[in-house]
C-alpha cells in the first residue's frame, strides 16, 4: 500500500474511533445517496475534456489548453483545504511532483474555493503546482462532478463549525466529487477516475504511470 492510501486508512481509522457514531450515521447516508442518485458521474476517458481559464491562488488567470502546450496535463478536482483528505492527496501530489515533471506532465488543482482560500491550501502544504480557484463550480460542472449538499449534511457540517459556502465565497453548498484526469496534449481524457466517497482517492502512482507510458 503506498503511503497516501496508508494514510487515508489511519485517518479513517482515527476518525471512526472519536466522531459521534450519529455524526458517522449521516455522513456515510449521504455518500451512499449520491452514489445511489447517479449524478455527478465525471467524464469518462476518450471525451474531450472541456477547455477553462482559471485564478490561481494568486489571481493569475491559468488556462488548460495553454498548459496543454507544455505537455499532458494531470488534472484533479477536491473539495477544499478544509478537507483532510484532500490535504493528504495534495501532499502526496508533491512527494511526487518531481517524477511527474520528469514525464514532462503538468499537474493542476482545482477545487471550489476561493483564491483566498486557494492560497491558504497552498501555503499550509507547501505546494510547488498550480492550485486554482473554481468560484462558482463552472468548470466543476463541465467536468460533470458537482452535486448539491444534502440539507441534513449541510448541519452536520455547520455544527462541526466547517462553513463551507463561506470557502468557496457563496451561499450554494455544493461540492464536486474528487476526481483525478489525464489529458493527453490533443485534449482527450486519457485516465478518468470519480467515487462518490470522498475518503476514496486515486493513488498518484497510477496517474504517473499513465503520463511514463505516453514517453514510450
Amino acid at each position: 500500500m503506498t503511503a497516501l492510501l496508508e494514510q487515508i486508512k489511519e485517518y479513517k481509522e482515527q476518525f471512526k474511533k472519536k466522531a459521534p457514531a450519529e455524526k458517522q450515521e449521516l455522513m456515510n447516508r449521504a455518500t451512499e445517496e449520491l452514489r445511489a442518485s447517479g449524478t455527478a458521474q465525471g467524464l469518462k476517458v476518450g471525451e474531450k475534456a472541456p477547455d477553462f481559464t482559471l485564478p490561481d491562488a494568486t489571481g493569475k488567470k491559468v488556462t488548460l489548453s495553454e498548459e496543454l502546450k507544455n505537455g499532458p496535463v494531470i488534472l484533479t478536482f477536491y473539495r477544499g483545504g478544509w478537507c483532510p483528505y484532500c490535504n493528504l492527496e495534495l501532499k502526496a501530489y508533491q512527494r511526487e511532483l518531481d517524477a511527474i515533471n520528469e514525464a514532462s506532465a503538468n499537474l493542476i488543482a482545482v477545487s471550489p474555493e476561493t483564491p483566498d482560500a486557494s492560497l491558504s491550501t497552498k501555503e499550509k502544504n507547501e505546494l510547488d503546482f498550480l492550485v486554482l480557484s473554481d468560484e462558482g463550480g463552472n468548470a466543476g460542472k463541465a467536468y460533470d462532478l458537482v452535486f448539491d449538499m444534502p440539507d441534513y449534511l449541510i448541519e452536520v457540517y455547520k455544527d462541526s463549525g466547517l462553513d463551507v459556502a463561506t470557502h468557496n465565497g457563496n451561499d450554494d453548498w455544493r461540492l464536486p466529487k474528487p476526481a483525478t484526469f489525464v489529458i493527453g496534449q490533443d485534449g482527450v481524457i486519457l485516465f478518468a477516475e470519480v467515487d462518490s466517497d470522498y475518503t476514496k482517492r486515486t493513488d498518484p502512482e497510477k496517474v504517473i504511470s499513465v503520463v511514463q507510458n505516453l514517453n514510450k
